[in-house]
């Protein structure tokens, strides 16, 4: 029989998962299909409940609102999507037990790996959002040593977010409207220090209102890294690329986090040499 594996999320119709994991296996020459399949909240339960039962399904992949409401429902976490407390990967074993695993984390570093490999007098990154993904960021930077910023509209919860999962250090949190506005504040010499901008929050997708962030408040050769993918060119990357700095739009963490949770359902590793074509397609 067609193996089975899916992304679930609401609403679902955007997702580009389909597109990747569908054009890996059929490069590898897998029978399995991936597809996409609406669950509200109420539903999540039953859709769990139906799927655990089917031999066919793999698992699937999680998206809002679901990363951290599907928690619950689970047999076993991963340690580290128990660390980060957000899942968006969820695997049925053959006995039909359904672990959670966080593959966003892996996803996020991937296209940051050779940055991330040099050492750095210094590491700082301003993250924006303090959602499900957040989480998953939150917990990989603070693993690569980075003193991070979190600006949020609650700023409540982002502080709950940095005292869960980088403790001890000296974060700092702000207002969303923070870094709206132009600041003219001179930075230090930047030499030998690595500096991210993150969005890691809705704002900007495709019906969401816009992020405002103001670049005056990047210092001089930062990363603009935005982990939106619909539209993949967001006006925060573009100007971000206006004001001269380096970008990474959401497709990078898209196709790293699906990377990994391809071989988790399929037991083999996707055929990341033809990235350039899954991209193009993803963009056509």
């Amino acid at each position: 029989m067609t193996k089975l594996a899916e992304v679930i999320g609401d609403p679902i119709a955007q997702s580009k998962s389909p597109a990747i994991h569908n054009f890996w296996a059929a490069r590898l020459g897998i029978d399995a299909e991936y597809r996409a399949h609406r669950v509200t909240a109420d539903g999540l339960a039953e859709y769990l409940a139906t799927s655990r039962q089917n031999a066919d399904w793999l698992g699937c992949n999680v998206t809002m609102p679901h990363k951290q409401a599907i928690i619950p429902l689970l047999d076993r976490l991963d340690p580290l999507a128990e660390t980060i407390g957000a899942v968006n990967t969820v695997v049925r074993e053959d006995d039909g037990k359904l672990v959670g695993y966080n593959t966003d984390a892996a996803g996020f570093l991937e296209p940051l790996a050779g940055d991330l490999a040099k050492g750095h007098l210094f590491r700082m990154a301003r993250i924006i959002g303090a959602g499900g993904a957040a989480r998953a960021i939150v917990a990989s930077l603070a693993a690569q040593g980075l003193v991070m910023v979190l600006a949020a509209r609650n700023t409540d919860k982002a502080r709950a977010l940095l005292d869960e999962l980088a403790p001890g250090h000296d974060h700092h949190i702000a207002p969303l409207s923070h870094f709206a506005k132009a600041t003219d504040f001179e930075f230090d010499d930047r030499e030998g220090c690595l500096d991210l901008v993150v969005n890691a929050s809705p704002l900007g997708m495709r019906g969401q209102p816009p992020l405002e962030f103001h670049f005056s408040h990047a210092p001089p050769g930062s990363i603009a890294y935005d982990i939106v993918t619909d539209p993949v060119e967001t006006p925060f990357l573009a100007d971000a690329r206006a004001a001269g700095f380096r970008t990474v739009d959401g497709l990078s963490m898209l196709i790293g986090q699906a990377a990994a949770a391809f071989e988790k359902f399929f037991g083999v590793s996707p055929p990341r040499e033809f990235d350039a074509e899954l991209r193009a397609r993803l963009l056509a």
